[in-house]
């Protein structure tokens, strides 16, 4: 029951010190269009806590560290393995609030759906208590991507290879976020290390005010420092803030060696640690909510679009880094549809049920099942990054446009000014925001495949930027390099 809760709990409720270090984010922002991000992330996480609705359509995989007290008298019948599971099968499919099944078996054969989220990644350990400890943290896909990990040379320089890291892992991770760094032991050691940093409180302010201690202190702060110069800004627009705080925990190592290992925490930063001593399941507190700033977006700068109104001719008059508030139909697809559409091309056969893509904008979205009176469930964008194969048959095919998140990589911006077409992106971490804008959704092909499935969704004014105009000009390029000040 308490794995239930935590899933459940962390689904949308971001941690306290996170939400803290986003209002003071987005207060000293001086990028407008990371500014209007880090807005809506927040007013998704206001929309979450109150409507206990996900803070992103990727409601992770679940990573539980849990430390049993030796002395502990654990009643229980079965592996505990298979109770912590059982714990993260219901708190997933729990009908109030479903929650996304990301977790597939046979991951080099089949990738069939688990359809609970299970089985969780358990790391064990032990102490002399009479009580258990756990955290509880689901990381979702698109930071989890962005992971690294190298064995260095021991005089080899620990902050140039995190900051070239830094600078390569563009915006699929979900910037701002928290950066976790793993130092020493082996291989598999270090990356635990990062991993586990991640789930440590935000202080790096409380660190620059009493000053570092040690050579680890020192390093986070000038990491923290020299990372948010390097203007990538909240998700890639280019701005002030990349990361919130950077996390390192360390071990020692072979006199040869020097293993580091890097993973960042998204904008849907989710965990709880808690403890269990014999008297009953966890309580988790809500928070405040005057924890949360009333934001509105400047809705004057901002351009309303109907999509029945473009063309392939008048795409033109956006150009990258507008925002809009698009109305219209659109279709969904990501990576298992883009296969089988390819497929389909390929064997100059038409879509099932007469799905026409020509002349449409493509959603790069897996949504969450939708509860009670919803047309959908949260429906935040997918790293589009994963779809650049596809683009040139897509292309062939005749859509429209794209949205996702995150930057392209230039043979599809290539391809982009070369059909004249357009790639928007809507804001990762605000899913349930972006799901008010879905005024209805139906599913046209490929029903199987479940959040993989080609949807058709009528929004109204849902709020996107443009990341690359038909000219072929990225915001991906041109934000971060204004902001850039090292």
């Amino acid at each position: 029951d308490s794995i239930a809760d935590a899933c459940q709990y962390i689904s949308f409720y971001h941690p306290e010190d996170f939400v803290k270090g986003m209002v003071e984010a987005y207060e000293k922002e001086e990028s407008e269009a990371a500014k209007n991000a880090i807005g809506q992330i927040l007013i998704n996480s206001k929309m979450c806590a109150m409507g206990h609705r996900p803070l992103c359509q990727d409601t992770g995989s679940v990573n539980i560290f849990i430390k049993v007290g030796l002395k502990a008298d654990l009643d229980i019948s079965r592996d505990l393995e298979d109770v912590l599971n059982e714990g993260v099968a219901k708190g997933y499919t729990d009908p109030d609030n479903t929650l996304r099944y990301s977790v597939v078996s046979d991951p080099a054969g089949e990738r069939k759906n688990t359809k609970n989220n299970t089985p969780a990644v358990i790391h064990y350990s032990v102490d002399n208590s009479d009580k258990i400890e756990i955290t509880v943290a689901a990381k979702g896909g698109g930071s989890e991507n962005k992971s690294k990990f190298t064995v260095l040379n021991p005089s080899d320089d620990i902050y140039t290879w995190v900051m070239d890291n830094v600078a390569q892992m563009g915006a699929g991770w979900c910037p701002p976020g928290i950066l976790g760094i793993g130092i020493g032991g082996n291989p598999e050691k270090s990356m635990l290390l990062a991993k586990e940093a991640l789930m440590g409180h935000v202080d790096i302010h409380e660190l620059k005010e009493r000053g570092p201690q040690n050579a680890v202190e020192e390093l986070r702060l000038r990491l923290y420092e020299d990372i948010n110069k390097i203007g990538i800004g909240a998700q890639g627009l280019g701005g002030i803030t990349t990361v919130l705080d950077v996390k390192i925990l360390d071990y020692p190592c072979h006199a040869a060696s020097l293993p580091v290992a890097m993973i960042p925490n998204c904008a849907a930063t989710r965990h709880i640690h808690f403890e269990l001593d014999g008297n009953g399941a966890a309580k988790f507190n809500k928070p405040d909510l005057d924890l949360w700033p009333d934001i509105e977006l400047p809705m004057d700068t901002i351009k309303r679009v109907n999509i029945e109104d473009l063309t392939k001719e008048n795409l033109s008059q956006f150009k990258s880094g507008d925002t809009l508030l698009l109305s219209g139909k659109i279709l969904t697809a990501r990576d298992a549809a883009h296969k089988k559409i390819v497929e389909y091309k390929n064997a100059n056969k038409p879509l099932p049920n007469g799905v026409d893509l020509k002349d449409r904008f493509i959603y790069y979205v897996g949504p969450v099942d939708p509860v009670r009176d919803e047309k959908v469930g949260p429906a935040g964008p997918t790293t589009s990054t994963r779809m650049d194969k596809f683009t040139k048959d897509m292309m062939e095919i005749g859509i429209m446009g794209m949205i996702g998140k995150a930057e392209r990589k230039q043979p599809t911006i290539d391809l982009i000014k070369e059909y004249k077409s357009m790639y928007l992106i809507a804001t990762g971490g605000a899913a349930y925001l972006i799901s008010q804008s879905i005024k209805d959704a139906k599913v046209l092909a490929f029903e199987e495949m479940g959040m993989e499935a080609i949807y058709e969704f009528e929004v109204k004014d849902m709020p996107v930027t443009v990341a690359v105009d038909t000219e072929g000009t990225s915001i991906h390029t041109t934000g971060p390099a204004k902001w850039r000040a090292i």
